[in-house]
């Protein structure tokens, strides 16, 4: 495959799209809740302050932390982006071509959730270790929902590049009318909200019993790099989902006027699928500790439903 450098291009531009738009994203549904609670809330930007806030403070770091608590923000943000490069949100193909596999997106998106973990341990809080824990008792079925699904659409597809997968879907070779794409969807839809940490699922950070769990020992530019790195992630999940299941509108091509309408298309997308998400998370009250793993469960229950119908080929 010839390198195109506009793919390249938009890979990069993927990847500052969500950068600078994840603490939009992450205002506008902490505005809806306000909202939804009839309260007047903070304002759309308030992230954005807060970033700039933290970016201007003093770091103060555990006496026993090591490299791992202070490289975790960066890794995390790192990771994230590069996910965000690799995804066909605005064309029909990974802006890296092959190197746009599902394979290193899920090791990706399990990177970040190990460090995070890592940080945790290596922070020597109490409250960050009990958050941890309740993050990996999540982590465990529902990066497992992901990958068998996106399986399932790469057997479909015929290959495990998320560009391939993205073109079957958008072009018509992957029919919605196989049981099998219907019940894929809904467990990626459930293991990714799950995956996002919005109510009722936001365990590791509930600020009411573990004070922010995993984030409780960091402060300033580690703060904020760390909670722009998780609304990153958020943004991405929800465009994972999109680029896989909701193609329609993508760039055939990498030129400059269709993919500047597929930009503007996906973020109405992203906008509606953020109000949606932003609806049930404030309809619901967080579950407790022994009734969350209960859903991830019915999410890799559906993934293995689905697996079993493309098996059968109903």
């Amino acid at each position: 495959m010839m390198f195109d450098a506009r793919l390249f291009l938009i890979g990069f531009l993927q990847a500052l799209f969500v950068l600078l738009l994840a603490p939009f994203f992450a205002g506008l549904a902490r505005v809806l809740r306000a909202k939804m609670h009839s309260r007047k809330g903070p304002p759309l930007f308030q992230y954005y302050y807060d970033i700039v806030k933290l970016m201007k403070r003093q770091e103060v770091r555990p006496a026993q932390a090591t490299w791992v608590f202070r490289a975790t923000p960066y890794i995390i943000m790192v990771s994230v982006l590069l996910i965000a490069a690799l995804i066909p949100m605005w064309v029909l193909q990974s802006p890296f071509g092959v190197v746009g596999d599902m394979i290193l997106v899920v090791y990706l998106f399990a990177m970040v959730r190990f460090f995070l973990a890592m940080s945790g341990f290596d922070s020597g809080s109490g409250f960050a270790q009990i958050g941890v824990a309740r993050e990996l008792a999540l982590g465990v079925l529902v990066e497992p929902a992901i990958m068998l699904v996106l399986f399932i659409i790469a057997l479909f597809a015929g290959s495990t590049n998320l560009g391939t997968m993205s073109q079957m879907i958008a072009l018509g070779k992957v029919s919605y009318t196989s049981p099998a794409i219907w019940l894929g969807m809904a467990a990626f839809a459930v293991a990714s909200f799950i995956e996002t940490g919005k109510l009722p699922f936001d365990l590791a950070e509930a600020e009411q019993e573990v004070q922010e769990g995993p984030l409780t020992e960091y402060s300033g530019p580690g703060l904020a790099l760390l909670k722009w790195g998780i609304f990153a992630k958020q943004v991405v999940v929800l465009s994972l989902f999109l680029a896989i299941f909701f193609p329609f509108g993508s760039a055939a091509t990498p030129g400059l006027p269709g993919v500047l309408g597929a930009a503007v298309l996906f973020f109405l997308k992203l906008f509606c699928l953020y109000v949606i998400v932003a609806v049930i998370e404030n309809s619901m009250a967080r579950l407790t500790l022994f009734r969350a793993p209960h859903i991830t469960w019915v999410a890799l229950g559906i993934a293995l439903l689905s697996f079993v119908f493309y098996l059968v080929q109903i």
